[in-house]
């Protein structure tokens, strides 16, 4: 299997924001929002594995800017890392304004996926290989978070999660 570089899962949605999908203030809902990233996030994570992909977590979304009724909304999202099965996807949602055409980041979020076979069952997939300095960060805040999960969960113990020890060391 054939390592990857970030840039060959890229997709980029791009939608207008209709008033039949927003809420009493006139803002996209958060629902809305979530449901296009789960969708521009699968996509990426099937172009890095060439695999059917399931939705594993949503790890983290930050509302941090309203998205307005009639906005052209860019949803960006990039395959971070790669582990044995699954792939955490990082998703950047721009807003575009209306007279200059420039575009402010407005959210981003983390999402997980496992690839999976026709059965169901978990398959590997193939290594990421970050190439630019944004890349490599988040590539290895990805092991970070992961093995924070794990930790959490129990699944793992403390003396286990070396990415996060280094952090304190």
């Amino acid at each position: 299997m054939q390592a990857k570089s970030p840039e060959e899962s890229k997709t980029i949605l791009t939608d207008m924001v209709l008033p039949g999908e927003t809420n009493p203030l006139n803002n996209l809902f958060g629902g809305e929002l979530l449901a296009r990233m789960d969708r521009a996030a699968s996509i990426s994570a099937r172009r890095h594995s060439r695999r059917i992909v399931v939705t594993a977590s949503v790890n983290h979304v930050a509302f941090n800017r309203a998205v307005p009724s009639g906005s052209v909304v860019t949803v960006e999202a990039k395959v971070s890392r790669a582990f044995k099965t699954s792939m955490e996807v990082f998703i950047d949602v721009w807003i575009e304004d209306r007279e200059s055409g420039k575009k402010t980041k407005a959210n981003e979020g983390i999402y997980t996926f496992v690839a999976v076979d026709a059965t169901g069952n978990p398959i590997a997939v193939p290594e990421l290989i970050p190439v630019s300095q944004l890349e490599k960060e988040r590539f290895d805040a990805a092991l970070r978070r992961k093995q924070l999960s794990l930790l959490l969960s129990g699944k793992i113990k403390p003396s286990e999660a070396t990415a996060l020890k280094a952090l304190f060391e």
